[in-house]
């Protein structure tokens, strides 16, 4: 396959878009922060069945990190996410640098409320306002009909969703299921800082969501079995639970049992240094 052509202004990526637009195509666009792995490529895989062209962004948003986090040593692997992309089929791969997502006197900002709040918006609360404005931006630039966005981040899912809508941006936010490794670890850019023995560790984060959501599916009552899943979690070797919660599918409404409306549970968890999330869907046992 061939490279995807390397856009580096938003003046000249509109100019591509209005052309395939003149020439009827749809468009698809596919936010990203690089580091690609296979769950970033199935983001591209979903996007060409549904757009017959597809953007794929890679900009590292420092808007979404806060000063402790790990912004600077983010993993970056330019060379290497061309060759994926290139392999995978898409056709134009955007990657703005700062000044140009930001340039001097940039001074707006997008923030969703209700949705951005708890969860992991209670201990990173500059993420999701950074993450809302970086997507709003890029949704506008692209003008793309479909945008594609994993379920591994759910709560971004839901505020990225909440953000078009309010904001009247016609995009349609795709959300598209979580890959996983074989162990049921949930692909992450971040994987790559675990070493061997707290790699091993990992995929007990999944492997405790999905007992526990099996009981809530039962009809089990959130708090004790929660408190289960954090006890099994911290005995696993984890090093911190920062939280695991059932909330509503659709508004993350806390809920306690699961009666007729889906449920998703979420957690974050501490490694070696490394933050992992995860959710699962919850229904009610039929």
């Amino acid at each position: 396959m061939s490279p995807p052509d390397v856009i580096t202004t938003v003046a000249a990526l509109r100019a591509t878009v209005r052309g395939w637009r003149d020439a009827g195509l749809t468009v698809a666009v596919v936010p990203t922060m690089g580091a690609l792995h296979d769950g970033h490529l199935q983001l591209v895989r979903v996007a060409l069945e549904r757009a017959a062209r597809v953007v794929v962004t890679i900009f590292v948003n420092p808007a979404q990190f806060s000063p402790s986090e790990d912004l600077d040593r983010y993993p970056r692997d330019e060379a290497g996410d061309l060759r994926k992309l290139a392999a995978v089929g898409a056709q134009v791969c955007f990657m703005p640098d700062v000044g140009e997502m930001y340039p001097d006197g940039f001074a707006s900002a997008v923030r969703i409320a209700g949705l951005s709040e708890g969860l992991c918006g209670a201990s990173r609360p500059h993420h999701f306002g950074g993450v809302a404005t970086v997507v709003a931006k890029l949704l506008n630039q692209a003008g793309a009909d479909f945008a594609m966005f994993g379920e591994k981040d759910y709560q971004q899912l839901l505020v990225v969703r909440r953000m078009a809508a309010d904001l009247d941006i016609p995009t349609e936010i795709v959300g598209v299921p979580t890959v996983r490794e074989p162990d049921g670890l949930a692909l992450s850019s971040r994987n790559a800082y675990l070493d061997e023995a707290r790699r091993r560790v990992a995929p007990m984060l999944y492997a405790e969501l999905g007992a526990a959501a099996r009981d809530l599916g039962r009809g089990a009552a959130a708090g004790a079995r929660l408190g289960q899943t954090r006890a099994a979690l911290e005995a696993a070797g984890f090093d911190a639970v920062e939280y695991v919660e059932l909330r509503a599918a659709e508004t993350l409404e806390a809920l306690d049992l699961i009666a007729d409306r889906p449920g998703r549970l979420l957690a974050a968890v501490m490694l070696g240094g490394v933050r992992l999330i995860d959710n699962v869907p919850v229904d009610a046992a039929r």
